[in-house]
């Protein structure tokens, strides 16, 4: 019994600590009520500002995106430039190398763009005639235009030539050699050349039909290089024709004069290379030499 009363006591005593402290915290939410409404209101704004501060649309962060923008493409600029630069490193632009047929102990170099047909022929005669080289010497002639080198073809045009090689480089090479050789046999003057041109072909078959079609008018378009004055005595050369012939043990097609003398031929040197000469001598040096380049290879 005495028991229950002290029970009964302390849930009182409870009771009271619980209820008073409801009252105290009321009390206290009542007194305060304006200082939380402020304190809600404050973190309502504080929240809101922030919002607005990570918002994509506020002028502060358009400034900061338009800022990286700017920057990653400068970034993209220096990269590309470096990657082309590099590229560009590794990509050197080589200059093609110029390798004669056969071993010239001269090679003379003429810009002919600003010439015409007759101007070219004179240009190319005298330096026939002003040959610098050795006795046994021969001295290349490359035609150029704008620094290039004038082909076979375009040197065909040039003079006006009517030989007809294959169109396909590959049967009749474009690179061709024309030049003098100094003799010394020459009466005229102790610097004056024989004149030639060294063809290459792919086989003689391949161009054996086009020097036989220009037999016709092989002189008409030589005869000027040969340094050939023409007369009454001489004119029949125009009409003459060629005839098979051994030169230096190599097939040829000869034109003779009256005196059984070679004025102009064509030799077979090898199954790649034909010689255009009226000399003897220069056939049997070019022979040597493309015998001898071929032994280098």
């Amino acid at each position: 019994m005495e028991d229950n009363k002290k029970q009964s006591t302390i849930n009182e005593d409870n009771n009271k600590f619980v209820k008073t402290y409801a009252e105290d915290m009321a009390r206290v939410l009542e007194n305060d009520k304006e200082g939380l409404v402020k304190k809600i209101i404050h973190g309502e704004e504080e929240h809101e500002q922030e919002k607005k501060n990570l918002s994509p649309e506020s002028k502060k962060n358009k400034l900061f995106m338009l800022i990286g923008f700017i920057l990653i493409f400068l970034a993209l600029l220096v990269l590309s430039y470096f990657l082309l630069k590099k590229g560009n490193t590794n990509s050197v632009v080589v200059e093609k190398q110029f390798v004669p047929i056969i071993f010239n102990d001269k090679s003379t170099f003429i810009e002919v763009s600003t010439f015409n047909r007759e101007e070219v022929i004179q240009i190319i005669l005298s330096q026939i005639n002003n040959n610098k080289t050795k006795i046994g010497g021969i001295e290349g002639i490359y035609l150029t235009e704008n620094k290039e080198i004038v082909g076979l073809r375009r040197f065909i045009s040039i003079i006006k030539s009517n030989f007809v090689p294959d169109e396909n480089k590959l049967l009749v090479d474009d690179n061709f050699l024309m030049g003098s050789m100094l003799t010394g046999l020459k009466s005229s003057s102790p610097t004056a050349g024989d004149f030639f041109i060294l063809l290459k072909t792919r086989s003689i078959s391949d161009i054996f039909i086009s020097m036989r079609a220009w037999e016709e008018k092989m002189f008409t378009d030589l005869h000027k290089f040969m340094d050939i004055n023409l007369s009454a005595e001489t004119n029949y050369l125009f009409t003459k024709d060629f005839e098979d012939g051994i030169v230096k043990n190599k097939n040829a097609r000869i034109l003779r004069d009256k005196d059984g003398g070679i004025v102009l031929m064509y030799v077979f040197a090898d199954e790649n290379s034909v010689i255009i000469t009226g000399s003897e001598p220069v056939t049997n040096e070019i022979i040597l030499r493309l015998a001898s380049s071929e032994k280098k290879q």
